[in-house]
């Protein structure tokens, strides 16, 4: 069984509004275990309607319709199921009893227009709204050869579909297979590298599906798996997991929603680690994404953000790291930005009496005494007594992703640090 969702309404294909209904709809339906096919918008147009209506009868087990059940003339969703059906719009008393006493209760009398929003096709079943003037519909399309498809239309009202989604609809469809799905974030490999470790656990029409996206660096492994309940989800999701994690072994930094920065102060706390943090290569990025997170200020001692070759060598004390107009990690000089990055987080540590210091240098076209990120690439050094460790980030693909990449990886080394892992080569 599978569903579509038609949002109806001109305001949502001129793009003057953002179709949210679907998007929730398909969440509450993959609960349910009825996956989303389609995803339909379709504007204030009759034969357009008409066209969409017919479509999706015939491909989908499951059609929500939300938007065109107004009173006004371009609110189609009543009139077009009807010819779609090939039935006629019968007026439903109860249901104009209660759109009279919805405007009753704010002490008005309900316009004449409104009365078509007690119109249903013949056989739909009504379902009232408890708090807005337009009700719904249910009903069951016969379908030669298939089984019969189960469509509700619901007002385009966020609030209204919501609940009366969740009090008449959803019981109606409720019993279905369960759908359940977890995530593993990785960071360190790209988005074709970490297929091809995964091989056969991506493989189209497994169950549990294992998908890959990439954002900013972090490769998110989607893992859906289906059953005849939870349990059963979540023993294949374990399973699955487990695979994933042997392959990928420490590239796996966390589940669900947790980026770096998560991972790393939540860590941090537990074993009453202190960091402070240089950056001279990101803007400040690295910084504010740390002192974003909850429970942050136990942890970080400090930060520095560096935009000029001045202040590296007065405010960390540290003079005469590169002659004027050097480019630091451009040509013979590339030792100097790695000594940068790593001079810069052993005085950071020091400076902040902290635990660790971790610094970001640039690396490659940009001199330090340049205002803003570097496109080149950057130095990242983890200062701990007694070691420091630093590597080289590379600037390649979308530059737009450099800084949020560095820090991620900035990031990471204090993971590996604090889980006692192996640092990248």
């Amino acid at each position: 069984m599978h569903a579509e969702i038609i949002a109806v309404g001109t305001e949502l294909t001129s793009g003057v509004k953002l179709d949210t209904n679907s998007q929730w709809l398909s969440q509450r339906l993959s609960e349910l275990g009825i996956p989303t096919r389609y995803h339909t918008t379709v504007a204030d147009d009759e034969a357009a309607n008409i066209e969409v209506l017919r479509l999706a009868i015939a491909r989908a087990d499951v059609v929500l319709i939300t938007g065109g059940l107004g009173p006004t003339l371009d609110d189609l969703t009543r009139p077009v199921l009807a010819r779609v059906l090939n039935v006629p719009l019968v007026e439903d008393p109860e249901s104009l009893r209660q759109i009279e006493r919805y405007f009753a209760s704010r002490g008005r009398s309900m316009p004449a227009r409104n009365r078509v929003q007690a119109e249903f096709p013949q056989g739909a079943t009504p379902l009232p709204n408890p708090i807005g003037s337009a009700p719904g519909l249910w009903i069951e399309v016969p379908r030669e050869g298939w089984p019969a498809c189960r469509l509700a239309a619901l007002p385009g009202v966020p609030s209204e579909m919501k609940r009366m989604f969740k009090e008449q609809v959803e019981p109606r469809l409720a019993g279905e297979l369960v759908i359940r799905r977890a995530t593993l974030n990785c960071l360190g490999l790209g988005e074709s590298q970490i297929e091809e470790l995964l091989g056969d656990l991506t493989r189209r029409g497994a169950d549990p599906e294992v998908g890959i996206t990439a954002h900013d660096a972090t490769i998110s492994l989607r893992i859906v798996a289906h059953g005849a309940d939870a349990a059963e989800c979540e023993r294949k999701i374990a399973v699955t997991s487990a695979h994933i994690r042997e392959r990928l072994g420490d590239l796996v930094f966390s589940e669900g929603e947790e980026e770096p920065e998560h991972v790393v102060v939540r860590l941090l706390r537990e074993q009453r680690q202190t960091v402070a943090v240089v950056e001279a290569a990101t803007g400040g990025h690295l910084l504010e994404r740390l002192l974003t997170v909850s429970g942050a200020e136990e942890v970080c001692r400090g930060g520095l953000v560096l935009t000029s070759r001045s202040d590296v060598e007065h405010l960390l004390g540290l003079p005469g790291l590169t002659p004027p107009g050097a480019v630091v990690g451009g040509g013979d000089t590339s030792i100097r930005g790695h000594d940068v990055a790593r001079r810069l987080a052993t005085a950071c540590r020091a400076r902040f009496h902290a635990d660790l210091g971790l610094a970001v240098s640039p690396a490659g076209e940009i001199p330090l005494d340049s205002a803003g990120t570097t496109v080149g690439g950057a130095w990242v050094a983890l200062a701990a007594i007694p070691t420091v460790h630093s590597m080289e980030v590379r600037q390649t693909g979308n530059p737009a992703i450099f800084a949020p990449r560095t820090a991620k990886l900035a990031l990471d080394l204090v993971r590996r640090r604090l889980l006692g892992l192996p640092f990248p080569s």
